[in-house]
């Protein structure tokens, strides 16, 4: 029988233990599995931020809220998208709240802003955020990403575009921020080692109230590659089709641009438009099979890239917790734990690599109609795909971290 969001979900200022709790192992083991979910609620990222709660407390209702036959609480904080509320956050979980892990943050920038916060206070993390330096040149030591890089879906679409689509001329836009720069750089690095040329480089600030200028001053290209997060992807899609330039240039989108979340709210507009990710509520795997329809039975819309990923970290934490024996007072055990997993999850099979970092299938998908709803088909995998592409893990790291001015723009029309 599942149990009520209420009863085990409350705000970081709500319900959650004080250090009351007697320290010792033996009373503490008695006591309730502490999570702390960092996400956000408000801002251009909360439809994602929200997925995100929402199927953390489904998967958590899915086991009667219990773990390795402990009851489990979970606590939520709203980050607001703001890197020092991320900071704040996260430590009112540790030390007002006792979590024994963390799940998030939502954005690469909140990651780094709690990075030496939680190498600090060894608070397991699981994250949500695709900073790539924290599992690559500054890996920390209780971090694990079951999600990807911001690059590690992108680096599949950059030869996909340039091989089989025969893309030659390509401009990226994204967020000002670390993921969409980030990811764009990764696209950029593959497409042009495939042949292909990135002429135009564009990143509107995250909060931008209107993408027409950007739009207007486009070059000619063969296609556009979106890097947006949250509800930015619809709404630059959205001018895009009102300047007329739908017919005139392909578009292509990286994990978030057209998520789910936000694909309920399009029209044609996005029809047959590609994007890469890993995850798909398409997918016909057993525990997705479950999932994606009782999603959607309850929120009226399929679950994308933000709830997945929460569901995901769920199982993987599950995993952990029955490996060290409902112990998770034992941070390092349980941090050995989690980077040991491999499980079967809603995305596929999910691994680590020795810095933390996922090594799992990548989808290419095609906005189709199905049932009178557009949907991420699913027509392309690309198994066992790492943070490091086809580079090698010596040669990636030896380059410098993935930015806006990394790779160099050879191509750019001025």
């Amino acid at each position: 029988m599942g149990i009520s969001r209420r009863r085990f979900v409350t705000g970081v200022a709500g319900l959650g233990l004080s250090r009351a709790v007697a320290p010792d192992v033996a009373r503490a083991a008695d006591g309730p599995i502490r999570i702390g979910l960092l996400t956000v609620k408000t801002g251009p990222l909360a439809s994602g931020g929200i997925d995100m709660e929402r199927a953390l407390t489904m998967f958590l209702n899915d086991r009667g809220g219990m773990m390795s036959g402990r009851k489990v609480e979970l606590m939520t904080a709203d980050t607001a998208g703001v890197p020092a509320t991320a900071r704040t956050k996260a430590q009112e979980m540790v030390e007002k709240n006792n979590v024994h892990c963390l799940i998030g943050p939502l954005a690469a920038f909140e990651a780094l802003a709690i990075d030496d916060y939680i190498r600090q206070e060894k608070v397991p993390t699981l994250s949500v955020a695709a900073a790539e330096d924290m599992t690559q040149r500054r890996p920390n030591p209780w971090f694990v990403r079951a999600t990807s890089t911001s690059s590690q879906c992108a680096h599949p679409l950059g030869e996909y575009a340039a091989k089989d689509l025969k893309y030659k001329k390509m401009i990226t836009i994204a967020d000002d921020i670390a993921y969409g720069q980030e990811m764009c750089a990764g696209f950029q690095r593959v497409f042009e080692d495939n042949g292909g040329q990135i002429v135009q480089k564009l990143f509107p600030p995250l909060t931008v109230p209107d993408y027409g200028g950007y739009v207007a001053d486009l070059k000619g290209a063969d296609a556009i590659f979106l890097g947006f997060a949250g509800s930015n992807g619809f709404r630059f899609l959205r001018q895009f089709v009102e300047y007329g330039l739908k017919d005139k240039m392909q578009v292509i989108g990286g994990m978030t641009a057209l998520d789910e979340a936000v694909l309920r709210n399009m029209g044609d507009e996005a029809l047959d438009i590609i994007t890469s990710c890993w995850y798909s509520a398409e997918l016909d795997n057993k525990p997705n099979q479950v999932f994606a329809p009782a999603f959607r039975k309850e929120f009226k819309y399929d679950p994308g890239f933000y709830a997945a990923s929460t569901y995901v970290n769920g199982a993987v934490l599950e995993a952990a917790v029955k490996a060290v024996n409902g112990n998770v007072e034992d941070k390092p055990a349980l941090m050995a734990a989690l980077r040991s997993t491999n499980v079967d999850t809603v995305r596929g099979p999910v691994k680590f690599d020795d810095l933390g970092n996922v090594v799992g299938s990548v989808y290419l998908r095609k906005v189709t109609r199905k049932d009178g709803r557009l949907v991420n088909s699913v027509f392309k995998t690309y198994p066992d795909v790492s943070q490091f592409w086809t580079y090698g893990k010596e040669a990636f790291l030896a380059s410098p971290v993935y930015s806006r001015d990394f790779p160099p723009a050879k191509y750019l029309e001025r």
